[in-house]
């Protein structure tokens, strides 16, 4: 007795998993292969670290706030779930950075942390003259050609000088992978510089050819959201798995082979038969599911950081005026312990009750990371200093929540593009039906996790289509 139905079992209920179960039930549709997909999250609610919290008037975010949509990837995939409407750009930004704790503001035309316009960047108080005068030098000397990968702080050094590099583009990647510069792969934070340094005179020319260029959208400088948060993506991708089984509080434990088929094996005594399975968890929890410790033993070389976010609500009348940005990054020059900081309410709609101020805070960066085991009344001890040190912050905050992610944020390091390639080439081999996903290997913006996750369900389905009918046991 044969059966042609297929299964699929996606491990990981964040927004990887869940957007490729989406893409998988709307491919097997149009391919009109019947499919069994089954998503299995370890933990009591899908969406990963993203975690909108609303009460008491405040609309917070625990995990990340917003995203910058350069091609477009999260537009497409929001109209395909009927909520093109409720995506919603920042109300304004105006980033600063914290330079022996005075806020600068970042000038115009500032892209990945590299100037694009001269003018703002000439006239801005964040660097000094000398400074700019040495990054100048970018436009007269040859760029060379990109052959292997290497540190991103040494590439910027080399191009910008070392104080363009301390008070720009440091901290305002950090922001972002949250990783010592110099340890950064350039390949994999700035692949596109590979491609538009063949053309360009220096790293300056190269990061305004790629601004230009038709994988730019001329709005991608924005930030991105969702009305009443994050979570409202997250809300619409299950809701509109309707063919989708979802497992909560249920995790893999083992995936081995079963004749034609995987077995996986979970915590509840239970096991699973698929026919292919897409695995959209972090590099520690994938290397876990295999008795072959050989398999991703490439990934060791993944360093994880722990941070953790913290947001507080304040009256408006316990705020100095002289600040009135909506962001600030912190560069290493400064005696202070977060890493950066929004105005959530000035940058979002809905975010505070009127007269009141929410920002969120982030704490931990590598070398720093024993912070985030300090006790939430420790944390908010420490932040609030900070924060009254650079905005003129008084008394106490009405609201205080802290959220910890340890070993959860991923460094992309050098050599990191080539572990992640060998790393998934030995597991096509040794199980061609698994495809391995998420913010740990191929982009960590919710974007990057969103493309990882149609390009793999694209690729299992075109696997599942080749295999031949199997026996029922």
């Amino acid at each position: 007795m044969t059966n042609d139905k297929r299964r699929v079992a996606i491990i990981g209920g964040g927004i990887s998993g869940l957007t490729a179960a989406y893409y998988l039930q709307e491919q097997a549709k149009s391919a009109q292969l019947p499919t069994e997909i089954v998503l299995i999250e370890a933990s009591h609610r899908f969406g990963g670290k993203i975690q909108t919290i609303v009460e008491d008037g405040y609309q917070i975010e625990k995990g990340p706030d917003s995203f910058t949509d350069h091609k477009g990837t999260v537009a497409t995939l929001a109209k395909k779930l009927k909520v093109e409407k409720q995506l919603v750009r920042s109300k304004e930004e105006r980033k600063f950075v914290a330079v022996n704790e005075e806020l600068h503001a970042v000038p115009k035309g500032v892209q990945f942390g590299i100037p694009t316009e001269m003018t703002p960047f000439l006239t801005s108080d964040l660097v000094s003259w000398s400074g700019k005068a040495r990054a100048t030098f970018d436009f007269l000397r040859p760029q060379g050609k990109m052959t292997e990968d290497q540190s991103l702080g040494q590439w910027v050094r080399q191009r910008l000088g070392g104080e363009v590099l301390e008070n720009l583009t440091e901290p305002l990647l950090s922001g972002i992978y949250n990783g010592d510069i110099d340890e950064l792969s350039l390949q994999a934070v700035l692949p596109f510089l590979s491609t538009h340094s063949k053309t360009s005179s220096g790293l300056i020319q190269s990061m305004k050819s790629y601004t230009r260029s038709s994988d730019y959208l001329t709005d991608a400088e924005q930030s991105f959201s969702f009305v009443g948060g994050l979570e409202t993506f997250v809300d619409a991708l299950v809701h509109e798995l309707t063919e989708v089984k979802l497992k909560k509080s249920v995790r893999v434990t083992n995936i081995q082979k079963s004749n034609h088929q995987l077995l996986l094996s979970l915590n509840n005594q239970s096991s699973i038969k698929a026919d292919a399975v897409i695995i959209a968890t972090s590099h520690t929890i994938a290397q876990s599911l295999f008795h072959e410790k050989q398999l991703l033993q490439e990934l060791d070389g993944i360093p994880l950081n722990t941070v953790a976010t913290v947001s507080l609500a304040f009256d408006e009348t316990q705020i100095a005026h002289h600040f009135t940005g909506t962001d600030f990054v912190v560069s290493r020059n400064n005696d202070l312990s977060i890493t950066a900081a929004t105005f959530m309410n000035r940058k979002w709609q809905g975010t505070a009750p009127d007269g009141k101020v929410l920002i969120k805070a982030y704490i931990g960066r590598v070398g720093d990371e024993a912070i985030v085991e300090l006790s939430d009344k420790g944390i908010e001890k420490v932040v609030l200093q900070d924060l009254h040190r650079l905005v003129g912050i008084t008394g106490a905050p009405e609201k205080v929540i802290v959220t910890r992610y340890k070993n959860a944020m991923p460094q992309y390091t050098i050599g990191h593009l080539e572990r992640v390639r060998k790393s998934k080439e030995s597991l096509y081999e040794a199980y061609p039906t698994i495809r391995l996903i998420g913010n740990t290997y191929d982009g960590i913006s919710i974007p990057k996790c969103v493309r990882q996750a149609i390009e793999s369900a694209e690729q299992i389905m075109q696997e599942l289509k080749d295999l031949p009918s199997f026996v029922i046991e």
